[in-house]
């Protein structure tokens, strides 16, 4: 028996039939689990309406108000952590220690934005002309999107989400239609901390309930994060429409190894930025740039941590679990033997192994590829999935040539001794998320996500200072008061409501 997934808009389960639906499936056992409503244009469109409606009662809320309202979210979020990182398992297939570490970076957003009445502050300047006074204002912006990629179906939502709120907008979230019970489920808890009816609403869908977010007038601003070619429709078409919008993108990222590093800590970072979630993480490291001599030993020590890992269902205590869905899992293994096609050597084949899952599952192991080289399709796109590719170069110069070549400019990394190196790299690499002995540098809550080049479309970065500034209007306002008035007598200690 399959289970109902529908919208949830003003605060409660739409109650009317959908023409189109799509399936959700387990990943390790590849049966269907549930059935999705898609969205038309016009249901999208009645959840806009029900947001704007809900909106000017929000945004009228004081900040005290809007942060109690965070508090009590951050402590619920906390407090069903497991079982929304069961509902990820269940739908996308990563192994629950990594669902529950996606809720818990989402989590520290949240814990990020109950701070909104110390991030909203603005400047003062006292007699800049006699009597006149100029200060700073941010104000919300009104109904604002967050369109969602199947990866991170309680993480990326949460990038977004409480800031939206906190700075006093209405929240339209579309999440993937593949993996959407978790979106659901985090959207109740807003209700139950007491946000009011409206101000958080999820609208399942495809590119139909896209475009109508993307088209419509009473949305101000669009959050996405997906692949490149996505990302930048949804830019392009956002702003021909007059909303301000940050589209994150694909990557290609890379781990730069130089002869100095400490190899035994490098195959362990190799391993778990490669195959953690079954590489279905835009930081993920797909492509290690060994240095000189080193290439050889690390092969053999990556080769050989990789023959410890166990792949299946993430509920039995594996390492990795399954892909998303059959269709991605045979994309993937297109791409491995393309890799062998133009001449790279397999060294491991995820293809090949026993899986601890339904044999139906959506099978494929972590993979890893030597010798390859720029013109291979395994180097040149994102495969989004557990594929390790190995290229040999003779030099740092050349490893960072490469590198600032590359299209993609979401994450990277590099592996040495050398602070010196170290420093250099960190300068020179044309990538907005550097690591140094860190494979995986995904900022904390109050700085920002982000890339530059093909991985980012628009200025502004996700959560921190910036996705505040994303969230709100800045407004300057010059005062001058030429009388002074007076309240009246209330010798009560003043308070904030």
């Amino acid at each position: 028996m399959t289970t109902r997934i529908t919208h949830l808009i003003g605060g409660r389960s739409w109650e009317g039939s959908s023409e189109r639906t799509g399936d959700v499936s387990n990943p390790a056992s590849g049966t269907v689990t549930g059935r999705v409503d898609l969205a038309s244009a016009e249901l999208a469109g009645d959840a806009v309406a029900t947001a704007k409606a809900a909106w000017p009662g929000w945004a009228g809320a004081s900040l005290a108000k809007r942060a109690q309202v965070l508090f009590a979210f951050r402590e619920l979020l906390n407090a069903r952590k497991h079982e929304i990182a069961a509902l990820i398992t269940a739908e996308h297939g990563k192994v629950l220690d990594d669902a529950l570490g996606e809720v818990t970076r989402g989590l520290e957003v949240a814990e990020f934005a109950c701070g909104i009445p110390h991030l909203l502050k603005g400047g003062f300047s006292e007699n800049v002309s006699t009597k006149v006074d100029v200060y700073s204002i941010r104000q919300p912006l009104g109904v604002v999107a967050v369109i969602s990629p199947f990866n991170f179906p309680a993480m990326v939502p949460l990038w977004f989400i409480p800031v939206a709120i906190a700075c006093g907008n209405a929240v339209i979230l579309k999440p993937s239609e593949k993996d959407p019970s978790a979106a659901v489920a985090i959207a109740r808890l807003w209700t139950e901390a007491g946000l009011p009816d409206g101000i958080m609403n999820v609208v399942h869908g495809d590119k139909e309930a896209v475009d109508a977010l993307l088209t419509h007038p009473d949305v101000r601003a669009v959050s996405f994060v997906g692949s490149t070619p996505i990302a930048r429709y949804v830019y392009e078409t956002g702003t021909a429409h007059g909303k301000r919008v940050q589209a994150l993108g694909g990557a290609k990222n890379h781990m730069l190894v130089l002869p100095d590093a400490d190899l035994d800590l490098t195959a362990d970072a190799a391993v778990n930025a490669g195959f953690g979630s079954a590489g279905e993480r835009c930081m993920a490291i797909s492509a290690l740039v060994a240095v000189d001599t080193v290439a050889d030993e690390l092969v053999e020590k990556i080769k050989d941590r990789m023959s410890k890992l166990r792949t299946g269902d993430g509920t039995r205590g594996c390492d990795m679990g399954p892909l998303v869905t059959r269709q991605h899992r045979d994309k993937v293994a297109g791409y491995v033997e393309e890799g062998l096609d133009a001449g790279a050597t397999l060294v491991v084949d995820g293809r090949d192994g026993e899986f601890d899952g339904g044999e139906d599952g959506f099978w494929l192991g972590p993979t890893l590829f030597d010798h390859v080289t720029p013109d291979m399709s395994i180097y040149r796109d994102e495969i989004f999935g557990p594929v390790l590719s190995v290229v040999r170069v003779k030099s740092y110069d050349e490893g960072l040539n490469l590198i600032n070549a590359n299209p993609y400019g979401n994450g990277t990394a590099i592996f040495t001794n050398d602070g010196g190196a170290a420093r250099r790299f960190q300068n020179e690499v044309e990538v907005g998320m550097v690591g140094i002995n860190v494979p995986i540098p995904v900022p904390v809550s109050y700085y920002s996500f982000g890339g530059w080049k093909n991985s980012l479309f628009g200025d502004t970065h996700a959560h921190g200072t910036e996705g505040v500034h994303f969230f709100t209007r800045g407004k300057v306002v010059t005062s001058r008061w030429l009388d002074p008035s007076h309240g009246g007598l209330n010798l009560g200690f003043p308070q904030n409501d």
